[in-house]
């Protein structure tokens, strides 16, 4: 989407149904009911909240840009270049669970317990490296002045990412973790038999594969959240 105005000083209706979009998927992200069905869904509304706050970007308006909010929209270039690749690291993790998953399925099927085993090892350290991704992860910053709504909105949505991809992740890992909701009990843990059930790896599988689509999604609502920025900046 093209943009061709300078200004970021925005109507307050627009402005005002992003926010509360942003409010109902912040409660949904905080939910201790959170599955990865829901997770999945919610980075499909995030990347759909992105493409509105673009469209606020882009409204026709009077100001033009302040040299205070051009610094503000510059520091939001950077922080959105880091949101990027977070967001891309994390939609290649989702690539290799699945891929893990998938190989899990039929080492089960030949009745291969050590492949399993490694394989289930190999997905909970992949797991827990991706869990480092967010050590990095640029903490809020909110502007509470009313000429600066664009880069609050980014700021609260790219809080929301981050939570939403860190949360993801700690679900994946109950997957097979959590005894009786767990693919694979705890007396597995114990090298005692394993007791995968195929039509489960099936469902993670799938899971995974929707939570794959679904970053890849925002990732694109995030490369055009920038290029927008960009835009507005060059004018």
């Amino acid at each position: 989407m093209a943009c061709h105005q300078r200004s970021i000083s925005l109507p307050s209706r627009p402005h005002s149904k992003v926010e509360e979009e942003l409010n109902i998927l912040e409660a949904c992200t905080s939910s201790p009911s959170m599955t990865i069905e829901t997770t999945s869904d919610s980075l499909r509304r995030l990347a759909d909240i992105y493409n509105s706050i673009e469209e606020v970007m882009c409204l026709p308006t009077n100001q033009a840009c302040s040299s205070q909010q051009r610094k503000m929209l510059d520091g939001e270039m950077e922080r959105s270049l880091e949101l990027l690749d977070l967001c891309n690291a994390v939609h290649e993790d989702f690539s290799e669970l699945k891929a893990i998953v998938q190989d899990l399925q039929v080492s089960l099927r030949k009745g291969d317990d050590a492949t399993v085993q490694a394989k289930i090892q190999s997905y909970f350290r992949l797991v827990k490296k991706a869990k480092k991704h967010f050590k990095k992860a640029a903490k809020k910053v909110t502007s509470d002045k009313e000429d600066c709504r664009v880069v609050r909105l980014l700021s609260e949505a790219r809080e929301i990412t981050t939570s939403l991809l860190e949360s993801t992740l700690q679900l994946l890992a109950k997957q097979i973790a959590v005894p009786k909701l767990s693919i694979v009990s705890k007396a597995f843990q114990k090298k005692n038999p394993v007791v995968c059930k195929e039509e489960q790896l099936q469902v993670l599988e799938y899971n995974i594969r929707d939570l794959e689509d679904g970053a890849g999604l925002l990732f694109r609502r995030l490369v055009q959240s920038r290029v927008t920025l960009l835009n507005i900046l060059s004018l």
